[in-house]
């Protein structure tokens, strides 16, 4: 690279003392320019006035290191260009924002200068080295202080969501665990309306992560599955843990839900992701029911193998709500089931043509249709099926449909190995 211009710091002090002569004009055009290009910053009376503040402050500091050549190791960001950082992170604004309103700013800031640079008409040679000068300096300020900013914001955005949080969470407790509940108090207080349809979900990881990247996860999963039922306010979110989340999906007046869109949903995320669902419930008390079902199929979810990714309530009710204990129920199965419930390959067929038997009135044709087999493979497993238990399969068969059921569900968590 050339050395540079000897003239080049005394033209960029030139540059910088005629633009500060129109610092106001600058602010306010550079104001404009940002606001014009990121309108999500508009509307906010007391962070406009504070992005003014900003400015201002930028760019007087990065005019005075231009004019008296002040090492970059000695700014540190404008008090202005913080605050403002916290009340961006206060108020959910993301970080790229703030990155791109610096970004936008910094340019127009550089245009004024560049403008000035031109109307001093100082040669060729050293009107490039001015500029060369002019970018390395802009830039090495502009990464300086944004750094110092993303960690301001990052800190802030940080005690912000824990005490939000912390305090969401308590008021979702008085509401879960209280019978008189002031709908005019606990609305506001949670920023979510009680008086409509909810749906009731936990999202978990299986394994925590580091940095926030799981409650980033759930968060995510959380509000795509909103967005696919066309939700029409925000979810309300509860962290429990860095890997573990309730949710509440506002439905307003509908209570018609697809769970095969929200399977859709949850399939195409993280692989480790996991998200089981209530039934649609009505006001506080649909509240606390849909979250209780929620619960109890999370409880279950976590104790298959392998854990899927995807259960509502409605498809395990009944395994769900008899599954306190896996140890009982193990041992009820087993007394249901006999030596079918027993873990290999031959059995699980077995056990899947039993359950369809039963699921389409004891039909072979229609077991066949849906299994794809001949009619007389379908009559041979099932009097094999009864061979193995000991019993016809339309002997308890209340018993037995709920026990298929709950083997197809929690999978090897209910069945025993083959002695060898």
């Amino acid at each position: 690279m050339a050395a540079e211009h000897p003239e080049a710091a005394k033209q960029l002090s030139v540059v910088a003392e005629n633009v500060g002569a129109h610092l106001p004009e600058l602010s306010r055009d550079t104001e404009e320019y940002v606001l014009a290009e990121i309108p999500e910053l508009r509307g906010d009376a007391t962070l406009i006035k504070i992005m003014r503040a900003t400015i201002t402050e930028h760019s007087a500091a990065l005019l005075h290191v231009f004019e008296n050549g002040i090492p970059l190791e000695r700014i540190e960001g404008p008090a202005a260009a913080l605050e403002y950082a916290r009340r961006l992170a206060q108020r959910d604004i993301p970080l790229s924002t703030l990155i791109r309103a610096h970004r936008f700013g910094h340019w127009r800031f550089l245009q004024w200068c560049l403008d000035e640079l031109n109307r001093q008409d100082a040669g060729e040679a050293l009107s490039t080295a001015t500029t060369r000068r002019m970018l390395q300096v802009a830039f090495g300020y502009n990464d300086r202080v944004t750094e110092h900013v993303i960690v301001v914001y990052q800190q802030e955005r940080d005690h912000w969501l824990l005490s939000q949080t912390a305090a969401r969470a308590a008021r979702v407790r008085d509401i879960l665990t209280e019978k008189n509940v002031d709908l005019n108090w606990a609305e506001p207080a949670l920023g979510y309306r009680l008086r409509q349809n909810h749906l009731g979900l936990v999202a978990w990881l299986p394994t925590l992560t580091g940095g926030g990247e799981g409650l980033a996860l759930l968060d995510r999963i959380t509000n795509e599955i909103a967005r696919k039922l066309g939700c029409p306010a925000r979810p309300l979110f509860v962290p429990r843990d860095a890997a573990l989340s309730w949710g509440w999906l506002p439905l307003g007046s509908h209570s018609d839900v697809s769970w095969k869109q929200l399977s859709d949903v949850v399939e195409r995320s993280d692989p480790s992701m996991h998200v089981c669902v209530g039934s649609v419930g009505y006001g506080i008390e649909g509240f606390r029911s849909t979250h209780r079902q929620a619960v109890r199929t999370q409880e279950l979810a976590a104790a298959a193998d392998p854990a899927p990714q995807f259960t509502d309530f409605s498809t395990v009710a009944p395994i769900a709500l008899m599954a306190t204990n896996i140890d009982d129920m193990r041992a009820w199965v087993w007394g249901i089931l006999g030596p079918l419930a027993v873990d290999d390959e031959n059995s699980a067929r077995l056990r899947e043509t039993a359950q369809i038997f039963l699921d389409t009135g004891c039909s072979y044709t229609a077991t066949a249709s849906a299994q794809i087999l001949h009619k007389n493979t379908v009559q041979y497993r099932i009097r094999k099926a009864e061979e193995i238990m000991g019993h016809p399969v339309q002997k308890g068969r209340a018993d037995l449909e709920v026990a298929l059921r709950a083997v197809e569900y929690l999978g090897s968590t209910l069945l025993r190995t083959r002695p060898a």
